[in-house]
């Protein structure tokens, strides 16, 4: 019962980045894993934290290099991440970005010094953030798919 109720609720953070959403459904995994101590559980567990860590490595890698791609400068993304980190603790819930997408902003509108030739490198930064956003959800659901399937066989 604890487990469903911390996966479900991992689920939910990712989706609304107020909760560390992967960390809590890996935690109620390990809820679930740990105590019946059998190879079922460990094998669960290790798979989920397997997902987990490649999800995160890729939720990561995969929208940055889409912005670099894109033509979007680093020291643009920097400062997305920096207003993000600020807007994180400025704007419960969606701050992170908020803050992000209009760092990136500000940064091409000085870089470029006009809204028209800003606003691309804008659109590259919502996109990676959703991509982002996909990428940590499916990591979830996947890792939660593998915690069904250790019920059914367990």
């Amino acid at each position: 019962m604890i487990a469903g109720v911390l996966i479900v609720v991992g689920i939910a953070g990712i989706v609304l980045p107020v909760l560390p959403g992967l960390i809590l459904v890996l935690a109620g995994i390990a809820v679930w894993a740990v105590p019946r101590g059998d190879v079922v559980g460990w094998t669960v567990l290790g798979l989920a934290v397997a997902i987990v860590v490649a999800g995160s490595v890729a939720k990561y890698l995969l929208p940055g290099r889409r912005l670099r791609d894109s033509g979007v400068p680093g020291r643009t993304i920097v400062a997305g991440g920096v207003l993000g980190v600020v807007g994180f603790f400025v704007i419960p819930v969606v701050g992170l970005f908020v803050g992000f997408v209009l760092g990136v902003y500000l940064a091409e509108r000085a870089r470029l010094r006009e809204h028209a030739q800003a606003w691309p490198s804008t659109r590259g930064a919502l996109a990676a953030v959703g991509w982002s956003i996909v990428i940590e959800l499916l990591t979830g659901l996947l890792a939660t798919g593998v915690w069904i399937g250790g019920l059914v066989l367990g």
